[in-house]
């Protein structure tokens, strides 16, 4: 900071601070004395306490963040230390929480314990210290707390343990005004400092020898600035404080100059009418300089080496990440030169100033129809809610004629969900400006969806689906616009040939699914046993009146290539859960079996969503000759809550360890080869897809961030095929308490032959491998994921989706680094997480 401006005033807000509460544990200062001789006849046991021992007894200290009456971590604790000729213990801890997500409320408690006897432990104080102080600022630097003797912190609101004495002696004065010395708010003077601080000395010696109470001194980080308690701003009308400022985190011994605070200043923050317009410096600045560089040189401007690698840089930007308004003049200045990379169309259009007419008419007419061809992650960024201009998403949906049917078929599910960032479901219309040259006509992105629908019978099934979900939703606007789709999709499948076929399929499958649901809530909300609801289900399959065991061919609502004439009544059963899903076995044209499991009163979009994905990696990595045998299975929410899944034969990892010790006895009793070298006497074939399976479901659900992972949703088919099931956590989300990052239980590694097998060396392999090639395609999973934030899906609604993705792929590390990165990830044990399986399973045996 300028000392010659000392009235200039400066804090950071709370908010801004990502990083985790850090304090030190300095030590304990006082006369602890021991007990009198009259009170240990009276209670002999306190013969076994530390403070009667004639040297420093072996004391701990506890700590646990709290607010509210409720706890926000688990208790920490100092390790073993053995003390010479005082309690210091100097132990820095690091809680799980980030500053930013702090209550205004959080206190710490501390509580000294000593020896109490054997396997035993006392109180020798607690205390408990407020985070923040009377004005909203975040405490810092050193602090004092008063133990109060023989009792633990009690970190209530009303707390009976304050820190802080009602009475302020003499050495609390002389401390504060340390604090005020060291943030620069008393003058300076070496030499009369170094006698006042060795005074100190001799009158804190004095004070501990005459006072009775016991004091723990801690250490808190020392910002730059004053932190004030803030939340993220939530409401539309923006709040601006007067003054803010950046903060760094310093260690506890660093000393920062701060200014002059000795008068009291009240922070204030006020309602900024202008904050919705531009600078209108900084934009005068832009059309200077803008209109000067727009000249006919303009288009045979190239950059030199070093602009050109500046440029490459950016290229390389996440498609969440702001540009500056230096990378965006940079970007309009090499515009021309850019239109031959592919890369740069999304980072130019950033860099457009939008409400410039001049600008918007340049760069929609004139330059983006000379622009290369794009690739088709560039083209979904540009079909997601940040892209108004309609000629611009024509151009994306341009692109999009480029991928065929099975491709198409991979995105179907975000482009269904990008209609709801097309003008005609805009409700803004009314209040744009007529000067503006931004243009609000269709797209045509619901044309090319139902021409590509109509064209293919397969594609088109998916398509009715995925809009009939979203008509069946709650939101009435956009519930009507999807229904208008429908209703053109319709009459345009009625126009082409054997269109009045394909309409009479869609209803018949329409009313398949409406007749089974209506039979899964009956089911499910019965009283009966599960036998009986067995019985129910069999003979409602059974009865010719229904005809569920005999119909005219129909496509499959689950996958269209599939074409059904019935449903096998003997074999369809209902699950042991509590939503009490059907298994239903459906006879197909060609005589093989597919059997299906059909949930009513479980929201299966999230679940869609991450098959989907999977389904889509497994793509890229046979793209580059890379097969792990990752066979998702499909799923389709058939309604808001309902839908249907494929089912796979297989058995989860607890019934398998539970029924034959491991998994490899599992393999063994199917795929037997007393042959083999080195598979344990399992078919070769059969341990090499379950080591590749292994491989990729571990980066994918890595990728993913799945969450709540057990033996019971972790299954295995008598191939060898390795899978997931119920997705109901991912991006992060987890009830589980610190969850490894990447899921790699015990049972799958002896699976393998054991940590040190050559099997697991493969698997590692696999893993890198795989992690390599999907980074080369995270921005394609990034928009993929982006553009279902409006979709209603739990995990997605609300979050910062891009940034729980992109912190997966570390796009910042090299190739090397990132391969060395997460193979820490993949050593990394949790025996919590052993723990919490153990106490899963028996949960399950109870509920059973």
């Amino acid at each position: 900071m300028d000392k010659d401006n000392r009235d200039d005033f400066t804090f950071a807000k709370l908010c801004d601070i990502k990083l985790p509460v850090t304090f030190r544990i300095s030590q304990l200062e006082g006369v602890r004395k021991p007990r009198s001789f009259t009170e240990v006849l009276d209670d002999p046991g306190l013969k076994f306490h530390g403070a009667q021992s004639a040297s420093l007894s072996d004391l701990y200290v506890t700590c646990q963040l709290v607010a509210d009456n409720k706890p926000l971590t688990i208790p920490f604790r100092t390790s073993f230390k053995a003390f010479k000729n005082s309690y210091s213990w100097n132990e820095w801890i690091v809680l799980p929480i980030r500053y930013c997500d702090l209550p205004l409320s959080s206190q710490i408690t501390f509580t000294v314990w000593d020896t109490g006897g054997p396997r035993t432990a006392v109180a020798v104080g607690g205390s408990t210290f407020r985070l923040f102080g009377k004005k909203w600022t975040l405490r810092r630097g050193k602090h004092r707390l008063l133990l109060w003797p023989g009792i633990e912190a009690d970190g209530s609101v009303d707390s009976t343990t304050p820190s802080k004495m009602e009475v302020q002696d003499e050495m609390g004065r002389l401390e504060k005004l340390v604090k005020k010395y060291e943030r620069g708010d008393l003058p300076k003077s070496d030499w009369l400092d170094k006698l006042t601080f060795r005074k100190m000395e001799e009158i804190h010696a004095a004070e501990t020898e005459k006072s009775e109470n016991l004091f723990l001194y801690i250490d808190l980080p020392r910002f730059d600035f004053p932190v004030i308690f803030s939340e993220p701003e939530t409401s539309n009308q923006p709040v601006i404080p007067i003054i803010s400022s950046n903060t760094t985190l310093q260690p506890p011994t660093a000393v920062h100059l701060l200014p002059n605070l000795t008068h009291e200043t009240n922070l204030w923050s006020v309602v900024d009418p202008d904050i919705v317009h531009d600078n209108p410096v900084e934009d005068k600045h832009r059309r200077l300089v803008r209109s000067y560089r727009s000249s006919p040189y303009d288009r045979e401007l190239k950059p030199n080496a070093k602009i050109r690698d500046e440029l490459g840089g950016i290229l390389e930007y996440s498609p969440s990440q702001q540009l500056t308004s230096e990378e965006k003049d940079l970007i309009w200045k090499f515009r021309f030169y850019l239109a031959r990379d592919r890369r740069g169309l999304t980072k130019f259009l950033k860099a457009v100033t939008w409400r410039d007419s001049f600008e918007v008419k340049q760069a929609v007419e004139e330059l983006l129809p000379m622009w290369t061809e794009i690739d088709l992650d560039d083209a979904l960024e540009l079909l997601g809610p940040n892209t108004v201009d309609s000629r611009v998403r024509a151009f994306a949906v341009r692109q999009l004629n480029r991928a065929d049917d099975d491709e198409l078929l991979l995105y179907l599910l975000q482009l269904v969900q990008a209609l709801k960032f097309e003008s005609a479901a805009s409700d803004q219309r009314s209040s744009r400006s007529a000067t503006n040259a931004i243009s609000y006509e269709d797209s045509g992105l619901t044309d090319f969806l139902i021409a590509r629908g109509v064209q293919n019978p397969v594609l088109g099934n998916r398509l009715y689906w995925y809009l009939m979900v979203e008509v069946a939703l709650e939101d009435k606007i956009m519930a009507k616009m999807y229904g208008r789709v429908v209703f053109k999709f319709m009459n345009k499948t009625l126009e082409s040939d054997s269109g009045t076929e394909r309409r009479e399929l869609m209803r018949r499958q329409g009313l398949l699914v409406e007749t089974l649901a209506k039979r899964a809530r009956e089911l499910r909300l019965s009283k009966e046993p599960r036998p009986k609801k067995i019985e129910r289900l069999r003979a409602f399959l059974a009865d010719p009146r229904n005809s569920m065991s005999s119909m005219s061919p129909l496509p499959l609502p689950l996958n269209a290539k599939i074409e059904i004439t019935g449903i096998l009544p003997e074999k369809s059963s209902v699950f042991k859960s509590n939503l009490f899903p059907l298994l239903l076995y459906f006879q197909c044209s060609d005589g093989s079996e597919y059997p299906v499991i059909f949930k009513d009163g479980d929201d299966l979009r999230q679940d869609q969503l991450v098959i989907q994905l999977i389904t889509l990696m497994d793509r890229l990595l046979r793209k580059e000759n890379l097969d792990l045998k990752l066979m998702p299975y499909p799923v389709l929410a058939t309604g808001p809550l309902q839908g249907m899944m494929q089912f796979v034969p297989s058995k989860t990892i607890a019934a398998i360890v539970s029924e034959h010790g491991n998994l490899l006895n599992y393999l063994r009793v199917h795929n037997p080869d007393e042959g083999s070298v080195g598979t344990s006497g399992v078919e070769p074939s059969v341990i090499d897809t379950f080591v590749r399976s292994c491989a990729g479901y571990c980066v994918l659900t890595y990728i993913l961030g799945v969450g709540d992972r057990h033996l019971d949703n972790l299954l295995l088919s008598p191939d060898g095929h390795f899978f997931h099931v119920d997705f109901g956590y991912i991006l992060g989300r987890d009830p589980k308490p610190f969850p490894p990052p990447v899921k790699v239980c015990k049972e799958m590694v002896d699976g393998m032959g054991g940590a040190q097998s050559p099997h697991y060396a493969r698997f590692k392999n696999f893993c890198f491998t795989a992690f390599t090639i999907l980074r080369k395609s995270a921005n394609l999973i990034l928009n993929l994921v982006a553009l279902m934030v409006d979709a209603n899906i739990p995990d997605i609604k609300h979050r910062d989706v891009h940034e729980q993705i992109q912190e997966k792929f570390r796009l910042d590390l090299t190739e090397e680094d990132a391969i060395k990165h997460f193979e820490t990830l993949l050593n990394e044990t949790s025996y919590l997480t052993a723990v919490l399986d153990r106490i899963h399973d028996l949960a399950q045996y109870w509920r059973s």
